[in-house]
């Protein structure tokens, strides 16, 4: 599967990183990229960087030239972590005027996987309406709201939470997280 992260200026550089740590790049194609402001989040959330699988492609974000700004040549799966409204604004409306927003734009006109993951509270009506249009328009919407059911120890493991549904919504199996049993009768 080719693979395509992208990392945006929202806070929650730790779900990224997370879903990189997840992902072989033995087995799938991964590429990366960054906005600019991604790089200044990262240096306040990850002390030690951001760690990069070997072997993954990484992508310069002005440059158009990448595989996955032309419809022949589009990634199997798209995943923003985290997400900047900003960007899910752009990318809902049809903005294309860099390589991430332009990925995405294809994702979705080639009926690509483009999963989005905004990590922002409160909420206000136009955002609520970007979810609306990008879910019509085929993206997966996957907040980054951890769930509790397994008593999450660490901040790693409550993010695990979220990129076990990123990776469920990706077609990737995990261990991650236990799956929900039903109740004995």
């Amino acid at each position: 599967m080719r693979i395509l992260i992208a990392i945006t200026g929202a806070s929650g550089s730790l779900y990224a990183q997370r879903l990189l740590d997840n992902l072989d790049p033995q087995a799938h194609e991964l590429h990366l990229i960054q906005s600019g402001y991604a790089q200044t989040v990262i240096k306040e959330e990850l002390p030690g960087g951001l760690r990069i699988p070997a072997g993954t492609t990484q992508h310069g974000l002005k440059s158009m030239n990448i595989p996955f700004a032309s419809g022949s040549n589009p990634a199997d799966v798209m995943v923003v972590v985290p997400c900047t409204m900003g960007t899910l604004g752009r990318i809902a409306h049809g903005f294309a005027d860099d390589a991430l927003l332009r990925s995405a734009d294809v994702a979705l006109k080639e009926k690509k996987k483009l999963i989005l993951v905004p990590r922002e509270t409160p909420l206000n009506l136009i955002h609520v309406k970007n979810f609306e249009l990008l879910i019509q328009a085929g993206a997966t919407i996957v907040p980054a709201n951890p769930s509790f059911y397994q008593r999450p120890a660490t901040v790693e493991q409550v993010v695990d939470t979220v990129v076990a549904r990123v990776l469920d919504h990706m077609g990737i199996e995990h261990q991650l997280v236990k799956r929900w049993r039903e109740e004995p009768e």
